[in-house]
């Protein structure tokens, strides 16, 4: 059995203060950059950061997770989404305090509600005493499932993890929908753009002859 002394503990405290003030200055960075590209690869960034302290908080499914939607698939759609709208964001059109406000008083909110959370890691804590217990018996006596965290998702969890995953199916259908329906109007832009390209040289090309005309019948006149 591995001892975990009071050095340990530390440098996992350690650990994960510096992983949270990466999110902060990358949260900071990604509200503060005007470059939508960017924003889309600090966002990325993100994901990984908060994959890795899930990872040290030993959540390693919400891990897994987050590195596959957050760092992965929500990157690649925006990504595609940045190909529809350009790399610029739009000036603001609209005052940031009450948003800002807005933001501060629910995170005030959040932190507040967290005085009453049991300790992290409190072995006397609701969940370690009354809910695990359950689990981990009946993972093995009852659902016969070895893997405790798979039995949780799949069993005790079976229509939570079902409506998550018709939730990211529509999400990624809508998504779909609409980047197909902005690539056909791009097209159609594009299409509309060269039509009055050749208009415009047609134009160009009929006054050219125009005033040449006008010109051979000056010289013949002289």
């Amino acid at each position: 059995m591995i001892e975990i002394g009071p050095w340990s503990i530390i440098a996992v405290d350690l650990l994960n203060a510096a992983l949270l003030l990466m999110l902060i200055a990358i949260g900071v960075a990604i509200v503060r950059t005007r470059n939508l590209l960017t924003a889309v690869l600090l966002q990325g960034i993100y994901s990984l950061v908060i994959a890795a302290l899930w990872t040290v908080l030993d959540a390693m499914d919400v891990a897994f997770t987050e590195a596959a939607v957050g760092a992965g698939i929500s990157t690649v759609l925006f990504l595609a989404a940045i190909t529809l709208t350009g790399h610029k964001e739009s000036s603001r059109g609209h005052n940031p305090v009450p948003p800002l406000i807005a933001v501060v008083a629910t995170g005030a909110a959040l932190v507040y509600a967290t005085a009453d959370m049991p300790a992290f890691g409190d072995p006397q804590a609701p969940a370690q005493t009354h809910v695990v217990p359950d689990y981990i018996i009946g993972s093995e006596q009852v659902h016969h499932i070895p893997n405790i965290v798979t039995n949780v998702l799949a069993s005790y969890r079976g229509y939570d993890t079902m409506g998550e995953t018709v939730v990211v199916f529509t999400a990624a259908l809508a998504v779909t929908m609409i980047l197909g329906g902005g690539a056909a109007t791009l097209g159609r832009r594009r299409r509309h753009a060269r039509e009055d390209d050749v208009e415009d040289t047609h134009d160009a090309v009929r006054a050219d002859d125009g005033s040449g005309d006008g010109d051979t019948a000056k010289r013949g006149d002289a």
